[in-house]
């Protein structure tokens, strides 16, 4: 059986990286039982593109980290997730952006990856394009979204 792992996203490593952010305590704290729970820790490089706009590659604690690159094998899943969220985006309420096309690439990757059990992030705008996909397919992972109680730490 292969060992659980989490899909940790951008705004992930945002929050976790940056002492200041309201958020960073609790990226911190699964950042912690992820390690202590022997649940592996994989980043997507699309992930690193995002993060290398304002950070540096030296920030990102990758000695902790698996890197999934982003193959065809996501790219055909990713177009059925984004032609999904198309079809349906009038149900979507986002507030602060235009459906991003990242989110269903790094959603594929999570899907794809059979040991990918968890996804987490801090951003409730991919949240709910995850919600939406829900109602017309399977996905096989869990979201987590950072600011919400989560009962993996209880």
């Amino acid at each position: 059986m292969n060992k659980k792992s989490v899909l940790l996203d951008t705004s992930f490593f945002i929050r976790f990286l940056d002492e200041d952010d309201p958020l960073s305590g609790k990226a911190e704290q699964y950042f912690h039982y992820f390690l202590m729970n022997d649940i592996n820790m994989q980043i997507s490089t699309i992930s690193i593109a995002e993060y290398l706009v304002r950070g540096h590659m030296d920030e990102l604690p990758l000695k902790y980290l698996d890197v999934i690159p982003f193959g065809l094998k996501h790219a055909k899943k990713a177009g059925e997730l984004a032609k999904c969220v198309f079809e349906h985006r009038n149900k979507l309420k986002l507030t602060s952006r235009n459906i991003i096309p990242n989110d269903t690439k790094l959603f594929a990757q999570a899907d794809i990856e059979d040991n990918i059990s968890y996804y987490i992030s801090s951003d409730a705008e991919s949240h709910k394009i995850f919600n939406l996909l829900r109602e017309y397919r399977p996905l096989t992972f869990q979201f987590i979204e950072l600011s919400m109680q989560s009962s993996l730490l209880v």
